[in-house]
């Protein structure tokens, strides 16, 4: 673990962003001599729309001009798809029939997936991810924070009664909680899940030099046709013109975890990320992001890191093969892994 300062002055204001959670910028790479003919022939299509109340934006190269727009088509509509199942905001999903009844039975595959890797995750963080949290989330944006503390820590100890993804049963295709109240948020982890679902839509399109980005949840697939890496930075939102750290890859995935944009209360004190062990608000962190092999394991280790620290998160990171972090503290220490400065463009 390795603690750095050169990047952060002293008193100096700043936030991480990553688009809507943090503003991400993709560079473009000089050109490698030696472009083969075959690769020159590939050219760049991109689009952006409004999508899981962000924007997504999807880049994909192809020389195959007049299907370019379909291949682009079939990525959203993979969006749309699995927002259906996976949205707590959508009434009819199939995640919310689930808080609403309590079980499902002949959920889609989607969902299974997306709540086994939960649960799978939630003992691999020793409890930092928990899906079930989302009691406690309520009780914050109803006003939580307006209450006195001692009422606070009385209405979290009844709410932390209904977590706990150990009560999530997993039997074949069907879902249920062990207890009445019980449900869960997919915040932490369905929109890497479906970044990553959409890039198999487009590889299976044939397409292999692709970047898919869902608000700052980002995924890869190959690199740019001419072997260029993608560019990636962490901007201070105060200053535009400066980044914090600038990352490259081919055929990785990064995701950033931030309590900077989104509160519950108005003097911004309880902020969104919740710890599930505690039903507070996690404030080791101001960021931590990560880069995987997909953007599903990405998504919930930012946020599992964010809740863990520094010390604990940077130990997980390490102890986890293909995973790599870089996190700022919240006295504005930089934390990096053993492995990060490869991707870091010096």
């Amino acid at each position: 673990m390795e603690i750095n300062n050169k990047n952060l002055k002293k008193n100096k204001k700043f936030f991480i962003s990553l688009i809507a959670i943090v503003t991400i910028i993709v560079l473009t790479c000089s050109f490698i001599i030696g472009l083969s003919s075959c690769k020159s022939n590939l050219k760049r299509f991109e689009e952006n729309r409004e999508k899981m109340g962000t924007y997504v934006n999807i880049i994909i190269y192809t020389d195959n001009e007049q299907e370019s727009q379909k291949i682009l088509d079939m990525g959203f509509a993979k969006i749309d798809e699995i927002s259906k199942i996976a949205s707590n905001y959508d009434k009819e999903s199939a995640v919310s029939k689930l808080n609403k009844d309590g079980f499902i039975e002949n959920a889609p595959k989607e969902l299974v997936e997306i709540i086994q890797l939960s649960k799978d995750y939630n003992k691999i963080t020793s409890g930092a991810f928990d899906i079930t949290v989302d009691p406690i989330l309520t009780l914050w944006s109803k006003g939580l924070w307006k209450e006195s503390k001692e009422t606070q820590q009385q209405k979290i100890s009844e709410a932390l009664k209904l977590t706990g993804s150990d009560k999530i049963i997993i039997e074949g295709n069907n879902i249920k909680f062990t207890q009445s109240g019980m449900s869960v948020t997919l915040g932490g982890i369905a929109k890497g899940y479906i970044v990553d679902k959409v890039l198999e839509v487009l590889k299976n399109n044939g397409i292999n030099n692709t970047l898919v980005n869902a608000g700052g949840d980002i995924a890869t697939l190959g690199a740019k046709p001419d072997g260029g890496l993608w560019h990636i930075s962490l901007e201070n939102p105060d200053n535009t013109s400066e980044k914090i750290v600038e990352f490259a890859f081919a055929g990785k995935a990064i995701a950033t975890s931030g309590n900077y944009y989104r509160y519950f209360d108005p003097e911004k004190e309880a902020a969104h990320i919740i710890d599930p062990r505690t039903g507070y608000t996690a404030n080791k962190c101001i960021s931590s992001t990560i880069i995987a092999d997909n953007a599903t394991i990405a998504d919930i280790l930012a946020t599992a890191v964010f809740v863990l620290g520094p010390e604990d998160g940077m130990n997980l990171v390490n102890s986890l093969d293909n995973v790599e972090a870089l996190i700022i503290d919240s006295d504005k220490n930089i934390f990096k892994s053993k492995g990060i400065d490869k991707y870091i463009v010096k």
